[in-house]
C-alpha cells in the first residue's frame, strides 16, 4: 500500500512538472508572457527539485550516503543562478519523468508474483455433517473437506480423498499442460480443477499456503542483493562523491581557461549531469528484479540475484537419481502370463497383493487399477517374512514373491526361462500355485517423461559435464542412465552421502557446479555446490530451505529453462553497464571538449537510464512458461 502510494504521489509530481515546463514554454515562445513562464518555471522548481532536495538530505542525514538526487539538484541550482533557469527546469522535468517510470517499471518487475494472491478464490465449499456451505477461505483449518467443482480454483493446499480429475497447476509450477491427479495426490491452491467434482482435504491453511511461502520467499529474493547489485551501488555511492569533486575542479578549470564565472558554472553543470551514474547504478537491478520475477511465474524460484547469477556461470550439472531424475515409485515394467493372459494374471496377483503395504505390492494394484481390471477376492493372506505372500482365492491357494518363495513352493524348474527378467537391475515378483509357476512382474524406479529431454536441452546449451549420483547398484544406475542418454562414466553408483559431497567438490575445481535433488536427503551435497537445485518442491517446505533454487514443477524440462533465463539476464546486464558506461563516457566528453549544452546532457542521462531499465524488462516476457512440447 505504502508503495502504491508512493507512485501515486510521484506521478501527481511528474505532472505538475510536465505542466510546468509546458506553461514555460509557452510564456517565452508562444505568447511572450514572463508572468507565464516564471509561474510554469516556479512548479517545476518546486515539484521536481524540492522532493529531490529533501530525499537527498534524507539519504545524506540517515545513511550517510550522497544520493544521485543531490547531482541533479546541484545542476539545476547552478544553472538557475546563472540565469539558464529554463535548461534547469528541463532538466528537472525530465528528471522526475524518469524516476517516476523507472519507479513504476521496477514495481511492475516486483508486482509481478504478488499478482498470485489476486488468484486466490474468496470463498470455498466446506463440507459438513449437514451438507455443504460456503464458507470464507480464511477460515478453513487443517483436515477440513472441500468440494472441487469443475472450472473452480482450488482455495488451499490440501489432498484429494475422493475422485480425480485434471488441474491446471500453471499458476504454480509453470506447467503448461493440464495435470492428471487422483486420491492420495496433491493439489495446491490457487490452481484451477478442470472437469471433475473432487473432495480435498486441507492441509495448510492460507497463511501457510505454497502461494504464500512463494511469495515471501521471492519478496526476499528481491530484496536480497546480488553480487553485481552490491558492486554497482557501492560503485554508484563512490562515483557520485568523485562527480561532485570533478565538478567542482571543471569548474576551476574553466576558470582557469579564461571562461566567464556563468560560462564556467553552466559548463560544471553541464558536466556534472553527463557525468552522473543514474543509469550504471540502475541497470543491474533492472534485470536481476525482472530475471526474479519472470522465473517465479515460471515455476522456478531463486533464493536471491547472487543465485541467479551463479546459475549463468554454471557448466556442470550433477544430479541425483532418485526422485530426481526417477519418479522416486515402482512401477510395473514387464508382465509375463504363463498362459499369456495377462489381464488374468494380474487380477489375481492384484487380488493377492490387496493385502500387502509394500511398495511394490503398492505399484502392482495400481497397474491393475490403471488397466480398469476387477477386483479378485483373496483370503487367508499371510505374509513369508523375506520370501512374499500366500492366500486362497476361488481357484486354491496362490503365492507371489521373490525366486525364495518360489523354490520352496517347488516351481524353481520354471526359473531359467525367466532369465531375461532377472537382470539385476529391476526387481522380479512371481506368483503361483503350489509348483505350478503363473507368471511373473518386473518392478522398477523409472526415469521422469520429461528426464531426458531436460538432459538433451542442457547438453545443447552451454553445458559442458553432466553426472547423475545414486546410491543404488550399479545395474540399476547403467539402466536408468542408458535410458537419459548418459554414459557409463558419467554414471556414479553405490555412493553414500559423503561420497556425493566428495564427487561435488571435485567437480568444482572444474568450474561452477549445480546439483539437482530433491532437497530432503540432498542436503550436504546441496550446500556443497554453487548452487543448489531442488526438484518437485511445491508442497515441501525442506525443499524450498534447503536449496538455493526450488523448481515448483518436476518437469526436468524447467531446469534447462532456468539455466537459459539465468544466462539471459546475465547478458542483459553486461549490456546495460556496457551501454551505460559507454554512453556516460561519450557525454562527459562532449561536456568536456565540446561545449554540450545542458539539455542535450540532461536527454542523453535521462534517456540513457530509462532505456537500461526498459532493456531489462524485457526479460519479464521471458517465454519460460511456453509450452516446449
Amino acid at each position: 500500500m505504502y508503495d502504491r502510494m508512493k507512485q501515486e504521489a510521484e506521478l501527481i509530481l511528474s505532472g505538475i512538472t510536465v505542466l510546468g515546463i509546458l506553461l514555460a514554454a509557452l510564456g517565452r515562445w508562444a505568447f511572450g508572457l514572463p508572468e507565464l513562464e516564471i509561474i510554469g518555471l516556479s512548479l517545476v522548481y518546486a515539484a521536481g527539485g524540492i522532493p529531490a532536495t529533501l530525499r537527498a538530505l534524507s539519504e545524506m542525514r540517515r545513511n550517510r550516503v550522497l544520493d544521485i538526487d543531490l547531482l541533479m539538484v546541484v545542476a539545476a541550482a547552478a544553472a538557475l543562478a546563472v540565469g539558464a533557469a529554463m535548461e534547469g527546469a528541463v532538466l528537472l522535468t525530465l528528471f522526475s519523468i524518469s524516476g517516476t517510470l523507472e519507479t513504476r517499471a521496477l514495481g511492475r518487475a516486483r508486482r509481478a508474483v504478488e499478482a498470485l494472491m489476486a488468484l486466490r478464490p474468496e470463498t470455498a465449499l466446506l463440507q459438513t455433517s449437514n451438507g455443504t456451505r460456503e464458507v470464507s477461505v480464511g477460515s478453513l483449518l487443517p483436515g477440513d473437506i472441500v468440494v472441487l467443482r469443475p472450472g473452480a480454483r482450488v482455495p488451499v493446499d490440501g489432498e484429494i480423498v475422493v475422485g480425480r480429475g485434471s488441474l491446471d497447476e500453471s499458476t504454480i509450477t509453470g506447467e503448461s499442460m493440464p495435470v492428471h491427479k487422483a486420491q492420495g495426490q496433491k493439489v495446491f491452491e490457487a490452481t484451477v480443477n478442470l472437469d471433475s467434482v473432487m473432495e480435498v482435504r486441507v492441509t495448510r491453511g492460507t497463511a501457510d499456503s505454497t502461494v504464500a511461502r512463494m511469495i515471501t520467499l521471492v519478496t526476499e529474493a528481491q530484496a536480497a542483493k546480488a553480487p553485481s547489485e552490491r558492486f554497482s551501488a557501492w560503485f554508484g555511492q563512490r562515483y557520485t562523491i568523485a562527480v561532485l569533486v570533478g565538478s567542482v575542479v571543471a569548474l576551476i578549470g574553466f576558470l582557469l581557461a579564461g571562461r566567464g564565472w556563468d560560462d564556467a558554472l553552466y559548463r560544471a553543470a553541464t558536466l556534472l549531469v553527463a557525468a552522473s551514474p543514474c543509469a550504471v547504478v540502475i541497470s543491474v537491478p533492472a534485470a536481476i528484479l525482472s530475471g526474479l520475477s519472470a522465473a517465479a511465474r515460471g515455476g522456478v524460484l531463486f533464493k536471491g540475484g547472487a543465485a541467479l547469477e551463479t546459475l549463468a556461470e554454471v557448466r556442470s550439472f550433477a544430479f541425483d537419481k532418485t526422485g530426481t531424475l526417477t519418479t522416486g515409485k515402482a512401477t510395473v515394467t514387464d508382465i509375463w502370463a504363463a498362459d499369456g493372459d495377462e489381464a488374468g494374471f494380474l487380477t489375481r496377483l492384484a487380488g493377492l497383493e490387496a493385502h500387502s503395504e509394500h511398495p511394490i505390492a503398492a505399484a502392482i494394484r495400481l497397474e491393475a487399477e490403471t488397466r480398469g481390471l476387477p477386483q479378485h477376492a483373496v483370503q487367508d493372506v499371510r505374509s513369508s517374512p523375506s520370501e512374499g505372500i500366500e492366500g486362497v482365492d476361488a481357484e486354491g491357494p496362490i503365492w507371489a514373491g521373490n525366486a525364495r518363495i518360489a523354490q520352496r513352493m517347488g516351481a524353481e524348474t520354471a526359473l531359467p526361462a525367466l532369465a531375461r527378467f532377472d537382470d539385476g537391475a529391476q526387481t522380479v515378483v512371481f506368483a503361483g500355485r503350489g509348483a505350478t509357476l503363473l507368471g511373473a512382474v518386473t518392478v522398477a524406479d523409472i526415469p521422469r517423461a520429461t528426464s531426458k529431454r531436460g538432459i538433451a536441452a542442457l547438453r545443447a546449451g552451454t553445458v559442458t559435464e553432466i553426472a547423475m549420483m545414486t546410491g543404488d547398484r550399479r545395474p540399476v544406475a547403467l539402466r536408468i542412465g542408458a535410458e537419459l542418454g548418459l554414459t557409463p562414466d558419467e554414471i556414479h553408483a553405490e555412493l553414500l552421502p559423503a561420497d556425493k559431497v566428495d564427487l561435488v567438490a571435485a567437480m568444482t575445481k572444474r568450474g561452477k557446479v549445480a546439483f539437482v535433488g530433491d532437497g530432503v536427503n540432498d542436503a550436504a551435497a546441496l550446500a556443497r555446490a554453487d548452487v543448489g537445485i531442488a526438484m518437485g518442491a511445491a508442497g515441501s517446505e525442506v525443499a524450498l530451505q534447503a536449496a538455493d533454487v526450488a523448481l515448483l514443477s518436476e518437469d526436468m524440462t524447467r531446469l534447462a529453462e532456468a539455466h537459459r533465463l539465468a544466462r539471459r539476464t546475465a547478458r542483459i546486464v553486461r549490456q546495460n553497464l556496457i551501454f551505460a558506461i559507454g554512453a556516460m563516457l561519450v557525454l562527459v566528453t562532449g561536456g568536456l571538449f565540446f561545449d554540450m549544452p545542458l539539455p542535450l546532457a540532461v536527454v542523453g542521462h535521462e534517456g540513457g537510464t530509462v532505456l537500461v531499465v526498459l532493456n531489462g524488462l524485457r526479460l519479464l516476457a521471458d517465454p519460460i512458461r511456453a509450452d516446449k512440447r
